[in-house]
């Protein structure tokens, strides 16, 4: 049955009786079935190769079909539950579901589902059974990738406040290479939003002619437009998430005051919900509700406000003419000083009022009287306020649930060190940005891992730098449907724990794991390689607490990147498994203390499927 399916499908395409390697491409398309363009052509020239053509026949066809498509380690498990090694009835497709991916609740509905989705042989997918073809296609889907199906979606009680979640975050957005001379650019905003980012930086700056600028002030960056970076995050901000995403502006003489936090989406919270920061799920039917636990966001709600602002002024006017035009200093700013149309729109709130009071004398700095901010502006997007950190015992007797807190990493890194539970109860309260130290001047970046450790809820990375602390975010954030909120595990959220990362103590969970590594499927050539070769080797790694990092390294499989096999397992113990990463690495081998990178994929150990 197969062979007479898969000739119905190609035998058209050899009405010449040959064809060529672009043709070739084109079939393999047709057949829904993942390839490599590198290993397709090795494949087909090896076998042109043999008759000096440039073309091959509809046997040769099948053959290099075969070597991409029928993996031994598939043919091997089919056999394993096949009653004739051809066919799959559905209570064998249930036998395998339970055994193999401790699927036990899986049943004759289970397999029928599996079968009518990736059964390509219609004859086959009507007697509910299911071919080598179709299994195939099955093993090869999201349905059985090492990452769990359901936390692809969003799963998680997102309805606690702000402090309660680790939040995506990224530093100096608008750049996209080094920190001192590099380009600010628009795509840095686009990617970070795309990839699930939640939190941004805005240093929003005046520039000529008056018009507001983005950019690395005081150094030799390249400045971007604010009207255009509103308008980027206007168009992406909403396109992965439904949650609200956070920017941060912290130069002083931008739209808002020195490290404001500000989310661009509702009005603020009244006074009296001063005991409980706002929560992810938020909307506009909630926002006069003390508890602030919203829910239903309208996509792109407080951003309307920001375009309908920059067209109502226009962008030429320039951060003073923001701060002239929404207020005068010392006096009510009520909604009859702000225009007619956005209160129509629902986008200011007439319940919005406060003076603008001067800073006290103390603190000016740099012969500066006075902070100039547009309060009605303020007012309408901080939901969070940043306050500058002082000490654990300060923030304990004097700060609020809104007020957060920016720590560069290498003051941060000692807290780890000497006063872990401190940090653990401080980041149970109040929301905690990491910030890179001033030194990275390349835009490199530190380990997440340990700032997670201890709660920090927006530990910001240099998004356009990549390596294993970009794939350690990445990998953290694809839990929860890739919303860029992960909630945190109970004991970084009660601020009654006494957790330490160094000392977890009561708080372990042991969990044993046990990695059985199989085999590669076209994995990249080396860099060295000629054709498609490589010496595969494979890397995993436990990233977590101290007590649970740990590094296991498979066998060097030589001259193999198309099918390398391995067959080793790997076992480790991991104490805490809610702050556990894991991340396979794919190396290749080019000398005794020398590997080349060839891929690795980083995910949350409890996201990790069984199977």
């Amino acid at each position: 049955i197969s062979h007479t399916w898969f000739l119905s499908i190609i035998q058209n395409e050899f009405r010449t009786g040959k064809i060529d390697l672009d043709s070739t491409m084109k079939l393999l398309e047709k057949l829904q079935m993942p390839f490599d363009f590198e290993h397709v052509k090795h494949v087909f020239k090896k076998t042109v190769d043999k008759r000096k053509t440039h073309t091959i026949n509809i046997e040769d066809f099948r053959a290099i079909y075969r070597t991409i498509v029928h993996r031994p380690e598939f043919q091997e498990l089919f056999r394993a539950y096949s009653q004739n090694c051809k066919i799959l009835a559905d209570t064998d497709l249930v036998e395998f579901l339970r055994k193999e991916q401790y699927e036990t609740e899986a049943c004759g509905m289970t397999a029928l589902e599996i079968i009518l989705k990736y059964e390509p042989i219609e004859e086959v997918r009507k007697r509910r059974q299911m071919s080598f073809e179709g299994f195939i296609r099955f093993m090869s889907s999201e349905d059985c990738s090492v990452f769990k199906n359901d936390h692809r979606t969003i799963y998680q009680d997102m309805n606690h406040p702000l402090c309660d979640y680790f939040i995506s975050s990224s530093h100096n957005t608008y750049l996209i290479s080094d920190q001192l001379i590099g380009p600010s650019h628009l795509w840095g905003y686009t990617s970070a939003l795309l990839q699930g980012c939640r939190c941004l930086e805005i240093d929003c700056w005046d520039g000529s002619n008056n018009e507001p600028v983005v950019y690395h002030g005081h150094t030799l960056t390249s400045k971007i437009l604010f009207h255009s970076v509103i308008q980027v995050i206007d168009k992406y901000a909403f396109v992965v998430c439904i949650y609200m995403y956070v920017a941060q502006g912290d130069e002083e003489w931008g739209l808002w005051s020195v490290h404001h936090t500000l989310s661009l989406l509702l009005p603020p919270q009244e006074e009296d919900s001063s005991h409980s920061s706002p929560a992810p799920a938020w909307g506009p039917s909630h926002r006069r509700q003390s508890s602030m636990n919203f829910s239903n966001v309208p996509p792109s709600h407080g951003l309307q406000f920001f375009t309908n602002l920059l067209q109502h002024w226009g962008p030429s006017h320039g951060v003073r003419s923001f701060r002239n035009r929404l207020l005068q200093c010392g006096s009510p700013v009520g909604p009859q000083a702000l225009p007619a149309n956005l209160l129509q729109r629902g986008l200011l709130s007439p319940w919005v009022h406060r003076s603008c009071q001067a800073p006290a004398p103390a603190q000016a700095s740099h012969g500066m009287k006075k902070i100039k901010i547009a309060i009605a502006l303020s007012d309408l997007v901080i939901y969070t306020k940043s306050e500058k950190f002082v000490s654990f015992e300060h923030s304990l007797a004097n700060q609020n649930c809104y007020e957060n807190n920016s720590i560069g990493e290498v003051q941060a890194r000692k807290f780890v060190k000497h006063s872990a539970k401190e940090f653990v109860s401080h980041t149970s309260r109040f929301i905690t940005r990491i910030y890179p130290k001033g030194t990275r001047t390349n835009s490199s970046n530190y380990n997440p891992q340990e700032f997670w450790n201890v709660g920090c809820q927006m530990v910001a990375l240099n998004f356009q730098t990549p390596g294993v602390q970009m794939e350690l975010q990445n990998g953290k954030f694809l839990d929860n449907g890739g919303c860029g909120y992960i909630l945190k595990p109970e004991f970084l959220r009660n601020r009654n724990s006494t957790f330490t990362p160094h000392n977890v103590g009561r708080y372990s969970k042991p969990m044993s794991v046990s990695i059985r590594l199989i085999s590669g499927h076209q994995l990249p050539p080396s860099n060295l390689s000629k054709t498609n070769k490589a010496d595969p080797l494979v890397q995993i790694e436990i990233y977590g607490v101290p007590e649970d990092q740990a590094k296991k390294k498979s066998s060097v499989i030589k001259s193999n990147a198309l099918s390398p096999r391995w067959d080793e397992t790997f076992s480790f113990t991991v104490q805490v498994p809610e702050l556990a990463l894991i991340r396979f690495c794919v190396e290749d081998e080019i000398s005794l203390v020398s590997n080349e990178f060839l891929g690795q994929y980083t995910l949350p150990l409890l996201s990790l499927s069984k199977g």
